[in-house]
């Protein structure tokens, strides 16, 4: 869906209702085909079990983020064409989102307790990010997804090696993050300063770090 010609006003309210849909995600939405579909559940221990929902949890918490990130962008973009590129990025996060919800459901857990913590704070970066101009933002979206893959294959040799449905899940989101960084980078992304990607390193450890208890 192209988003160029809606006022400001309309784009607050089409965030409004993306927000509660993020926050409210049903796992059953029908997006068309997860990653795991034809992968076998297989037999997890209950330590298994356990360390796999709380990888998936935080990527879970991830999506939540990504999702609020690129809301706050797009809702100050000025480049017509650069807030079509956040939103369609937006659009592929959700069904990251609804992956990881399912398979959540399927380890028998929950999303964190904090994601509207989680949303507000992206939000408030994202919004940031979009302030400060067009290039800058699409290098924050650069950056974020280079921290994103680094976190996907950490979570790749830490999950059970027995566990192929949650690794196919994160082998996918893996694949669409690289894509957006790409897109981001042609689309003229600059380099983010060294303080600003240290910090959004910091600011990302804190929410794995709670995602992963809470």
């Amino acid at each position: 869906m192209n988003n160029r010609n809606y006022r400001w006003t309309d784009r607050v309210l089409m965030d409004l209702q993306q927000a509660l849909r993020t926050l409210h995600a049903d796992p059953h939405e029908a997006i068309g085909p997860h990653p795991d579909d034809e992968i076998a559940e297989s037999l997890l221990s209950a330590d298994e079990r356990r360390e796999s929902a709380r990888l998936m949890r935080v990527n879970h918490a991830g999506e939540i983020s990504a999702q609020a990130l690129y809301q706050g962008q797009s809702l100050f973009s000025r480049d017509p064409a650069v807030r079509d590129t956040l939103r369609q990025a937006a659009r592929e996060e959700h069904a990251h989102l609804i992956w990881c919800q399912r398979r959540l459901e399927e380890l028998e857990d929950r999303p964190s307790r904090l994601a509207p913590l989680w949303y507000l704070g992206s939000f408030g970066i994202g919004t940031l990010a979009g302030l400060v101009g067009d290039r800058w933002s699409l290098g924050f979206v650069v950056e974020t997804e280079n921290q994103v893959i680094d976190h996907i294959q950490n979570h790749l040799d830490r999950l059970p090696a027995a566990d192929a449905k949650s690794r196919a899940i994160l082998n996918q989101m893996e694949r669409d993050e690289v894509h957006h960084g790409d897109t981001a980078r042609r689309a003229g992304a600059r380099n983010l300063p060294g303080p600003v990607r240290r910090l959004m390193h910091a600011v990302s450890r804190i929410m794995t770090r709670g995602a992963y208890f809470f």
